[in-house]
């Protein structure tokens, strides 16, 4: 399903027009982004989190080169699906 799919189905359920559910929608992931890309996680309940993970420093190493390079310790974003989620996932009918 694609941005623009989810932007339908919202304007069909609510009755909002679809320009104003995508200027919402735009506004959410601003968000998201801009608050982690400041280290804050953003908690949405019975939805999940998204949350910066931090990755250790470590050796990488170039085959081809033979050579090794230090790739400093940094974070990364990830979601992680919330209790109710998951088993709504687990148990979906096939």
């Amino acid at each position: 399903m694609t941005k623009a799919e989810v932007i339908n189905q919202i304007s069909l359920q609510t009755g909002i027009d679809k320009t104003e559910v995508s200027i919402t929608m735009e506004s959410f992931f601003s968000i998201v982004k801009d608050r982690m890309a400041e280290g804050e996680n953003i908690y949405v309940r019975g939805f999940g989190s998204f949350v910066n993970k931090k990755r250790a420093q470590k050796i990488a190493r170039n085959i081809s080169k033979g050579t090794e390079i230090v790739v400093k310790e940094h974070y990364i974003p990830s979601f992680k699906p919330s209790k109710k989620f998951v088993d709504l996932i687990k148990n979906r009918d096939e």
